[in-house]
């Protein structure tokens, strides 16, 4: 096991170098000065579309765009904010952060340029149905010759999509913030626990996406939007509690990659603070990454241009807010200092406790809980878009098998395992999706100049 997760940090950590932060950064950095900063200038514009002032029921697609909206963020707000937050800060320190922030505020560029062409260039899979994705926007922006990119995508998105972090998660909350403190397992039961657990859960999902108990994984989606907004309120509760401590925290997200104890920094050194604020960010908001091009790809839209404006808001409400409120819960109670030994959502438990007592770790057992379980539930639907997409829509039900028994390991590796996994998977869709992105950019302009004009 350790011989993997050094390989899978190795992998991780040489694709999240230079190469990736020159695509998600620099292409990000691209749109906005190609773009002269169009999308951060209409931003009232895109609140009333996602308030439903222009949609229409006879427009082509699925959902409305908060609904497209909405699904894109379920994938992100919620466990990536309790706990991808907790690693990269526990991992890099405050000043990861910094990078999440940049990463961020490109994103919003990225994703309207991304999630616009997800509507311009829509295409059926082999049963005829009309989907949106990278694969899609390659095979009809750029043509056949580019397939061996849309392929790639799908691979890719194969490993991006597995469940392994919602499980790994929901595993070692309930283990370190529930079952261990109580007595209820010893030590040398957590690697019986752990695998029992998986078949447990992965019985359990395995039922919902089968379509036996589907209204589980309807009203367990249903919670998120709730959820989130209980987690919120009780992150300003321990802010409000903690405000004295607010100002250092913000100083230190600023300075700490700088201080002389640099070396103390798991992911060492300054670029390795980079590294991991930049692949934070990617996986908080999903910015170029692909995922978003999917979820928004089904939006009931015949303007291509409305669906990119919307979507550019998600990097915004993901980030920006949420993000940097739980990092500001870790930093102003001293939790993130725990180092690499407590990371994840059990780090985040810690700061729950710290400032709220014994209730906190239960609060963020209930959070963890809903959130891996309902991303669980409906998360499997983008690997099965892809192998679709690879196979042939009528034989990406085969998806699920391999889904579920994934579950299982995602509950007996380790977090750093499960991080470096999914990252790599990020990384390596986001490859296709930038490349076409900047390829069609130009098409974008088009649309949107026309869109946007007098």
């Amino acid at each position: 096991m350790d011989q993997l997760e050094s390989w899978l940090r190795k992998t991780s950590d040489f694709l999240w170098g230079a190469p990736l932060i020159f695509i998600i950064v620099g292409g990000g950095l691209f749109f906005v000065v190609y773009s002269r900063a169009l999308p951060y200038r209409y931003f009232g514009h895109a609140i009333n579309i996602l308030r439903g002032k222009y949609d229409r029921d006879d427009d082509p697609g699925d959902i409305t765009h908060f609904q497209a909206l909405s699904a894109a963020l379920s994938g992100t707000l919620g466990l990536g904010n309790i706990a991808g937050v907790a690693f990269a800060v526990s991992y890099a320190g405050p000043s990861a952060l910094l990078w999440m922030w940049i990463t961020a505020l490109l994103g919003v560029a990225t994703k309207f340029f991304t999630c616009t062409l997800s509507i311009m260039y829509r295409g059926q899979d082999s049963r005829g149905n009309v989907q949106g994705g990278p694969m899609y926007v390659i095979r009809e922006g750029l043509g056949g010759r580019w397939m061996p990119l849309a392929v790639f995508f799908c691979l890719a998105g194969l490993i991006g999509t597995l469940p392994v972090f919602q499980i790994n998660q929901l595993t070692e909350t309930m283990r370190e913030s529930v079952l261990l403190p109580f007595d209820v397992i010893s030590g040398d039961q957590v690697a019986t626990f752990n695998l029992w657990f998986g078949l447990a859960i992965a019985a359990l999902v395995g039922l919902v996406i089968f379509g036996g108990v589907r209204r589980v994984g309807y009203s367990a989606a249903r919670l998120v939007p709730s959820m989130v907004v209980l987690y919120l309120f009780f992150v300003v509760v321990i802010i409000a509690i903690n405000i004295e401590q607010v100002p250092a925290a913000l100083a230190s997200i600023f300075t700490h990659a700088f201080e002389s104890d640099l070396s103390a920094v798991a992911a060492g050194g300054l670029m390795g603070v980079v590294i991991t604020g930049v692949r934070q960010g990617a996986f908080s908001n999903e910015a170029g990454v692909g995922t978003e091009v999917m979820a928004h790809g089904a939006a009931r839209t015949d303007e291509p241009v409305r669906e990119g404006l919307v979507a550019m808001m998600g990097p915004v409400i993901d980030t920006l807010v949420v993000c940097t409120l739980t990092a500001l819960v870790l930093i102003t109670t001293g939790a993130w200092k725990a180092g690499t030994d407590v990371a994840g959502a059990a780090l985040t438990a810690r700061a729950f406790e710290q400032s709220l007592g014994p209730i906190g770790p239960w609060i963020i057992m209930l959070l963890v809980t809903v959130f891996s379980m309902s991303t669980m539930f409906t998360f499997w639907y983008y690997g099965a878009k892809c192998l679709g997409f690879l196979i042939g829509a009528e034989r990406q039900h085969w998806y699920k098998y391999v889904y579920v028994a994934l579950i299982v390991l995602g509950a007996v590796i380790s977090l750093q395992a499960v991080i470096f996994l999914i990252t790599i998977g990020y990384a390596l869709m986001a490859i296709p999706t930038m490349i076409a992105s900047l390829i069609l950019a130009p098409k974008v302009m088009e649309a949107a100049r026309e869109y946007l004009k007098p």
